[in-house]
């Protein structure tokens, strides 16, 4: 539908139909009604990745309801968000959310999802909202142009329409080579390097082969020769080691990681919360007391019976041992490889559900109060376009909502109060 000349007017526009674009937009609206705001999406559909988070459930946010120690889960932007997070946080998304009829779950890991476990509930509210606040929405309109002219901004988009608008949201997600990333750097900002964060490790290792869907409750995973480690719970697949202990590795190291080309080494300590006093005493107390039993039949530290015979093997024990007849260079082996086994990654497979890229628009360059460029009046930013990204389990989409609530509020009083008589 091409827009007519009365529509190609607005007080806002946002580039980019995801979380943080549709929450500054029903904010702004909120609290500036009758404002003509437009929502411009290149591709087809709009909240795509609200779509496919968390399964197709969309993990909403995180448990986490103390400004301060949600930053922690920050690799980059944490002291940034500090602000941003005593205005808006995971509490004030949830009461937003079952104000407007969508209740949250909370689960062990601290996620919260929809209770209807289906993440076009998160869509039909957002999209509701937009529409009954007359927000425009268009898909298929990517933005390849837009000029500052001193009183607001002119907007070509890939269809050749025009558009004016006094204020201008970028909200375009992550950052990839196009238009948008070449309009940014024309308006004079700095972006910090790329990244893919939130992937899994590709590992070829005999000790995996046949493995997958094999998990460990509790376990380490650290990079030798770097501060980077981890821990929680980790998941073997078929093509190497996943889990949020290595997807949470892969975001603290994810710029390191990539100037690797995803080639280095990975310790795993198996045993997870032992220390390795402990450890090294628990072996030797089922050397005597589970001393006729086959030391590859008797897993411990709660790892499974299909994992604790590989690290046997591994460990050069025979398969028919008994605990009595081990021998101290067997359960210094066996000992070794449970507190650091190490592999060779070869690649990264990205974890769809939960892409991020890392990276962004330089965060000197925002002010975080009203997410507002210092260095272009009336062009903001919200959402993961900035160089903001977050572990996995609901941090990165909080980041999207409060740093969309902020850029809306903004927006809505800046107009009202430049139209207000004096």
């Amino acid at each position: 539908m091409k827009l007519s000349q009365t529509d190609s007017v607005f007080d806002l526009v946002i580039i980019g139909g995801g979380a943080a674009g549709f929450m500054a937009g029903i904010a702004c609206a909120e609290n500036n009604p009758g404002l003509r705001i437009g929502i411009f999406e290149r591709s087809s559909n709009v909240l795509s990745k609200v779509r496919v988070s968390g399964g197709g459930r969309c993990n909403v946010t995180h448990s986490c309801f103390d400004p301060e120690t949600l930053t922690r889960s920050y690799p980059r932007g944490g002291r940034e968000l500090r602000g941003p997070f005593h205005v808006w946080q995971p509490a004030n998304t949830v009461d937003w959310f079952q104000s407007r009829g969508v209740r949250l779950k909370t689960e062990a890991d601290g996620r919260m999802f929809p209770v209807t476990d289906s993440s076009q509930t998160i869509i039909d509210c957002l999209i509701g909202e937009a529409k009954s606040k007359r927000i425009r929405i268009q898909t298929g309109r990517e933005v390849v142009q837009v000029d500052s002219n001193g009183f607001g901004f002119e907007v070509l988009l890939s269809n050749g329409e025009k558009l004016t608008a006094e204020r201008m949201l970028v909200a375009s997600g992550g950052l990839k080579k196009g238009p948008i990333l070449n309009l940014i750097r024309e308006s004079g900002h700095s972006i910090e390097p790329l990244a893919p964060s939130l992937f899994t490790f590709s590992i070829k290792d005999d000790l995996l082969k046949g493995l997958q869907g094999t998990s460990v409750e509790h376990c380490e995973a650290s990079i030798p020769g770097t501060r980077l480690v981890q821990s929680g719970p980790m998941l073997v697949t078929h093509l190497g080691l996943s889990g949020p202990v290595i997807l949470k590795l892969s975001a603290w190291g994810a710029r390191w990681i990539q100037d690797q080309s995803y080639r280095f080494s990975c310790d795993v300590n198996w045993t997870g919360t032992w220390t390795q006093a402990e450890t090294r005493d628990r072996l030797k107390q089922e050397r005597t007391c589970s001393s006729r039993k086959r030391i590859s039949g008797t897993p411990l530290f709660d790892l499974s019976k299909r994992l604790w015979p590989r690290l046997t093997e591994r460990s050069g024990i025979p398969d028919d041992l008994p605990w009595s007849r081990m021998s101290s260079t067997h359960l210094e082996s066996l000992f070794t490889h449970l507190t650091r086994t190490q592999f060779q990654v070869t690649g990264k497979s990205m974890n769809k559900e939960e892409f991020v890229t890392c990276g962004g628009v330089r965060l000197k360059e925002i002010n975080f109060k009203t997410m507002e460029s210092r260095k272009v009046p009336g062009l903001h930013f919200a959402g993961e376009v900035l160089d903001i990204d977050a572990v996995t389990g609901g941090f990165n989409f909080q980041a999207a909502w409060t740093t969309g609530v902020i850029a809306g509020r903004a927006v809505a009083e800046c107009l009202q109060s430049c139209r207000s008589p004096t």
